[in-house]
């Protein structure tokens, strides 16, 4: 096979003809950085390489974008990468964010499992859950979410007293907070007696 042409295109590609005809677009500079240029004879080998340094960098940039956004773990980053390149290349370039450091499973669960209990209130249960979803392992996760060392009555609480308290007026309302409540992964002991307070001051 020969390199009939190479033609630049937009973000960063070029388009590589071979034998006369259009075969693929690749990354610019792994083109140039590997003298790839019009006349040169390339081998089925030599081709398959240069695809997989095509894509590994262009993998490895998507990834330093996507983790410069916002926190993933290497199974998100590696699903997301996986959309647009292989999956050799796509590994490669999440087994490097990790070699360079830009990215810690530990890390990012510890920091998720903090917000969902500060922000969202969540019960433990479906904080490691959640933990899960991300990608992390079981024992991990049961791990980062005993460390918070939650009180599912008080979080219950707060949850009650931010979003909940004006819907205690009836009965009706009772219910529907109730119903929230086990939604966000708590047990009906706990939000009972969280609830307790706030219905004696109500009924009395």
């Amino acid at each position: 096979m020969v390199i009939t042409a190479v033609e630049p295109r937009r973000k960063s590609l070029s388009a590589l003809f071979i034998d006369g005809e259009f075969a693929m677009k690749l990354d610019t500079a792994t083109l140039l950085e590997n003298r790839i240029s019009p006349g040169l004879e390339i081998t089925d080998e030599q081709l398959h390489e240069l695809i997989f340094k095509s894509d590994l960098r262009r993998a490895k940039e998507k990834a330093m974008w996507l983790i410069s956004y916002r926190d993933h773990t290497t199974a998100e980053l590696l699903k997301k990468l996986k959309k647009d390149f292989s999956e050799e290349a796509s590994k490669a370039a999440v087994e490097r964010m990790v070699e360079l450091h830009l990215m810690n499973d530990e890390d990012v669960a510890k920091r998720y499992a903090s917000d969902l209990r500060s922000i969202k209130h969540l019960s433990p249960q479906s904080i490691k859950y959640k933990l899960i979803e991300k990608g992390i392992d079981k024992e991990t996760a049961e791990v980062i979410v005993e460390e918070l060392s939650i009180d599912p009555v008080e979080e219950i609480t707060i949850l009650i007293e931010k979003k909940y308290s004006k819907n205690l007026r009836d009965e009706k309302g009772i219910k529907r907070t109730f119903a929230a409540l086990q939604r966000c992964g708590y047990h009906y002991g706990d939000i009972k007696s969280a609830l307790r307070p706030f219905l004696e001051d109500i009924y009395d």
